[in-house]
């Protein structure tokens, strides 16, 4: 999410990792102002050749959430001439074709989300819209394009040099474990047969390539950058390619093989957690792994962004629009209605948590931009033709880690934790939420901005510890509901997920209710919460249960574990084991096990009722079911429950499971305890893509 315009092509040009200087040639844009997407928009700005084409599963906004616009105009930042080939019809390569070849590379990704993450759901159903694509149709992209699109770049024009990177392919760059076809499948290197996979936030990798293909020198030499991945060939030896700089002792750790981890779970989960320690680019150490007769070589992560270096990437020219292409057929992009109007502070995450893929992609350490950056880039907003005057968020992977880092330099170039606030926030964390109580402060002062809304997710046992911050979001950056992420009530679930434990959650609600009274306003937490996590069982939804009853949250939307490439829950999820105790956490596969589960989460709802009471029964659980005050249901099925079970059956004889999604939105009940009733009516509360 970002923007505006800065002195980028000195920046550009001096970016650790290369000394080389940005081609000064023309670094003019089509005359819409958007990156070339055609043949004739590179005609109109006379260029016979691209330098570079990237291929993006993705329709092309040109808006700093979005990587393609990102990565295009920072290498057009330094002279390089470059086209955006978005959603290319993958079924031939004549597409490819049109843009004609490449001077330099292709560089190809599958977009901003993992492509089946993004096409099915947890129970491995289609999804019925796509974010990233206009008017939200579904079938512009294939399952996991990366790899076709490779094929499709070498079928145009062979020998020009093919770099994968992005999501997708960040998060299997070695073996890996696929939900959607239960296999473990080796590097995207294999399939996609690339030059060079760069992984994690591409700015500096993709600088860095396009700067030395153009000094002359040839593919294989690249291998010695950071946040590379490559294979090698089948008679080339590791010792050709050594890896040392000045972060780096040279070292390479072995990971267990392709072969090995299809066929043992225990050296599916020794590879994670081995992986999972090489992270810090402080003091990570290469990996290598065979895949057959060939060896998967995977360099130490690049080196974080510094403050001056993400303000210039941010302040690039972006239009913030969708390409007119795209207008033209009248149907607008999901994802980019959601995020138009917000701003990016920070990238990075120390959470650390088993199911997410943030600090694996973005990296450990918070890089924040400016204060005056990003005050500039809200003030053009604001002055922008249109503008509502709301902010929609002023956040990032979190909404309050902005500035916030380890306050020792040489403890942080050992650390090889996986999280710094868990099982406790570290001693040695900066955690003061100052700078960023004073950036939407200033924010929100400025001319033209009615409201700056804090959407990103709330790190809650950091803000719980500061009382100021939680005053100035309740008074000034909540539109009535909140959005937090607790996860589960389980104290055991939490630790395989590396939370707070549930009592964390409990503080930071009352504090914020406290906060809210303050400030003279009835405002309400939309608490998110995991079904079918690892280590969750039946008796753990019910503790859930119990404690939804008990606060009175009734969540109408929730989220089923889904396992993504390379999370270490996802190693949990598939081999039955934690990979740093190697000892056993018991699973959910089943898809029944998962509707009960879920049905536990809305124990509320009608058509939950059948579910949920031969849950309680078969757990020893009837003490929840009849009209207690504890009771989470009725002894007699309400009518709308008959009626529901009544429908699935009748939608199952014609073919159809008659399951349905969840409702998005949430309603807050009467609390249970003290008897104080508080309605709300149920409001929508749509996901950001």
């Amino acid at each position: 999410m970002i923007p505006i315009g800065g002195n980028l092509l000195v920046l550009s040009a001096t970016l650790p990792g290369s000394d080389l200087p940005g081609r000064m040639a023309s670094n003019r844009t089509s005359n819409t102002g958007f990156i070339p997407t055609s043949a004739a928009e590179m005609r109109a700005l006379g260029w016979e050749q691209p330098d570079v084409v990237f291929v993006s599963g993705d329709a092309y906004v040109d808006h700093p959430s979005f990587a393609a616009a990102i990565l295009c105009r920072w290498l057009a930042s330094s002279g390089f001439r470059v086209a955006i080939l978005a959603q290319p019809d993958w079924r031939s390569a004549d597409p490819w074709r049109a843009l004609g070849r490449p001077r330099l590379f292709y560089g190809v990704s599958a977009g901003n989300m993992d492509s089946m993450i993004n096409h099915y759901t947890a129970n491995r159903k289609r999804r019925n819209a796509d974010a990233y694509s206009p008017g939200g149709r579904i079938g512009l992209r294939p399952d996991r394009p990366t790899a076709p699109y490779a094929q499709r770049c070498r079928e145009a024009y062979k020998g020009v040099p093919i770099v994968i990177g992005g999501v997708e392919a960040s998060l299997r760059r070695i073996a890996h474990y696929d939900y959607w076809s239960d296999k473990v499948l080796p590097s995207h290197l294999v399939p996609s047969k690339a030059d060079l996979l760069a992984f994690g936030m591409g700015e500096r990798a993709i600088l860095e390539i396009a700067q030395r293909l153009d000094a002359g020198e040839n593919i294989r030499n690249l291998r010695d950058m950071r946040g590379v991945a490559y294979l090698l060939g089948r008679n080339e030896e590791l010792g050709d390619h050594q890896w040392q700089d000045s972060a780096s002792d040279g070292e390479t750790v072995e990971l267990p093989s392709y072969e090995d981890v299809s066929r043992d779970k225990h050296a599916f989960a020794r590879m994670t957690r081995q992986f999972h320690e090489e992270t810090n680019p402080l003091n990570a150490r290469r990996l290598t792994q065979r895949h057959g007769d060939r060896r998967l070589v995977v360099n130490p992560p690049g080196l974080a962004l510094s403050t001056r270096e993400l303000d210039a990437v941010h302040e690039l020219p972006y239009t913030r629009r969708p390409h007119p292409s795209h207008s033209a057929e009248g149907d607008a992009i999901p994802a980019w209605q959601t995020i138009k109007d917000s701003v990016q502070i920070m990238r990075g995450c120390f959470g650390g948590c088993t199911f997410c893929s943030i600090t694996m992609h973005q990296g450990r350490a918070i890089q924040s931009r400016s204060e005056g950056s990003v005050l500039r880039e809200v003030k053009e907003l604001s002055e922008r033709p249109g503008f509502s005057g709301h902010i929609s968020d002023l956040g990032g992977p979190t909404a309050n880690m902005y500035r916030m880092r380890c306050g020792d330099p040489k403890v942080e170039a050992i650390c090889r934790r996986p999280s710094c606030v868990h099982p406790k926030i570290c001693t040695l964390l900066d955690t003061s939420h100052g700078p960023l109580r004073d950036l939407m402060r200033k924010s929100r002062e400025l001319p033209n901005v009615k409201k700056v809304h804090i959407a990103s997710g709330i790190r809650m046992d950091l803000a719980a510890e500061e009382a100021g911050y939680i005053d100035d979001l309740t008074r000034h950056h909540v539109g009535g509901h909140l959005k937090v992420a607790p996860e589960h009530a389980s104290n055991a679930v939490l630790r395989i997920m590396k939370k707070p434990p549930a009592a964390s959650f409990e503080r930071f609600a009352e504090r914020f209710e406290q906060a809210s009274r303050r400030a003279g306003k009835e405002q309400y937490l939309v608490p998110y919460y995991i079904a079918s996590h690892p280590g969750s069982g039946v008796d753990e939804m019910i503790e859930l249960a119990i404690f939804l009853k008990q606060h009175g949250y009734r969540p109408r939307q929730v989220q089923d574990f889904i396992p993504a490439p390379m999370d270490v829950a996802t190693c949990i999820h598939f081999t039955g084991l934690d990979p740093y105790s190697m000892k056993p956490v018991k699973t959910v596969k089943r898809l029944r096990d998962r509707e009960v589960q879920r049905a536990l989460l809305q124990f509320f709802a009608p058509e939950n009722y059948f579910k949920v009471r031969d849950a309680l029964r078969d757990a020893g659980r009837t003490d929840l079911i009849g009209a207690g005050e504890q009771c989470l249901i009725g002894a007699k099925p309400p009518a709308a429950a008959i009626r529901a079970q009544r429908t699935r059956a009748s939608s199952a004889t014609r073919g159809n499971d008659g399951a349905r999604e969840s409702k998005p939105g949430y309603r807050r009940v009467a609390r249970e305890r003290g008897g104080r009733q508080r309605r709300r009516p149920d409001r929508k509360n749509d996901d950001l893509p």
